[in-house]
């Protein structure tokens, strides 16, 4: 099974951001990033993930590692009613983010994701070098 890893960073929010994932298959690894000018910390993470699930589009079966609760929960939880609710929240306000939401959702549907929160710099190898990937490309857009 192909293991992703992924991070957002933004410098300001919103301000300069970046996003970035490894991936890897158990022998090879990859590494991806990039940013934007002026953007928040949520859409990068959603970024990071919409990026990471289009470069591994021949997997079937991929596992997302992620230390943002805000992407894991949106996929795992708020999704479903959002969709429901005409992309609207439990208050009746537009989701935050919608298009980038619909776009993972969209990936999202033709592969099984296993989603793994991690905790965030707490020393675990590749989430530490995903999120050094993140902030660099955010430094980048300074």
């Amino acid at each position: 099974m192909l293991k992703i890893w992924t991070d957002g960073s933004c410098l300001g929010n919103p301000g300069p951001g970046g996003w970035g994932f490894i991936a890897t298959d158990g022998k090879n690894v990859a590494e991806r990033c990039g940013g934007e000018k002026n953007t928040t910390n949520n859409k990068m993470e959603l970024t990071a993930v919409i990026k990471a699930l289009t470069a591994a589009r021949k997997h079937n079966e991929i596992e997302i590692h992620t230390d943002s609760q805000y992407v894991k929960n949106g996929m795992q939880s708020w999704i479903k009613n959002w969709k429901k609710n005409n992309w609207k929240t439990a208050d009746k306000k537009p989701v935050k983010n919608q298009e980038l939401w619909q776009q993972l959702d969209e990936l999202a549907s033709s592969i099984k994701i296993h989603w793994v929160w991690v905790k965030g710099h707490a020393g675990e190898e590749f989430n530490e070098r995903v999120d050094d990937l993140a902030r660099t490309a955010a430094e980048s857009y300074k």
